[in-house]
């Protein structure tokens, strides 16, 4: 599967963002030892996956290879106790924005205050017109410090020198 995307810092959140539908999401990237991991485990709300994700062009994060292999939740809790990996733990959100669901992840622990936004489209057409939406702040999708493989694992602290170079600021959902 082909997998068309953009991602923005947040530059706020939606009022009403907190009575969107959310899932949790734990995310354990192998090998720990990898500075770019490409392989994920994956809770996802009352789901669970094991998810291989690769770029189709090198140097273009905006379309991705992805292998899925589902898993059950005995599978995953095995797996998750067996592998060292890079952990990351969000809250998502799916905020309907004009007609499309715009997934709002809101880090939890060590990376609190950090938002993002991911779109998905359907072609590649559709991703090319998209324009960034009013709560955004700005489009990071080829910003590699910000990747689930290399963002797993760190701190707020870790990350806060490329995020003011966008003029971030700590976004938290009251």
């Amino acid at each position: 599967m082909i997998e068309l995307e953009k991602t923005f810092l947040a530059k706020k959140i939606p009022d009403d963002l907190k009575d969107c539908k959310f899932k949790e999401i734990i995310d354990v990237y192998i090998p720990k030892f990898s500075e770019h991991p490409k392989l994920r485990l994956r809770k996802n709300g009352d789901k669970y996956e094991l998810t291989k994700k690769e770029p189709v062009d090198e140097g273009d994060a905006s379309t991705q290879k992805e292998q899925t292999i589902i898993l059950t939740e005995t599978e995953f809790n095995s797996l998750n106790e067996q592998l060292e990996g890079k952990r990351v733990h969000k809250i998502r959100y799916y905020y309907d924005y004009e007609g499309r669901f715009a997934e709002f992840d809101v880090f939890q622990d060590a990376l609190k205050g950090l938002v993002v936004v991911d779109f998905e489209f359907e072609t590649t057409e559709e991703k090319e017109k998209f324009e960034m939406p009013d709560f955004c702040l700005v489009d990071i999708t080829q910003e590699i410090f910000i990747a689930g493989g290399i963002i797993c694992g760190k701190t707020y602290k870790d990350i806060e020198e490329n995020l003011i170079k966008f003029n971030y600021n700590k976004l938290f959902l009251e």
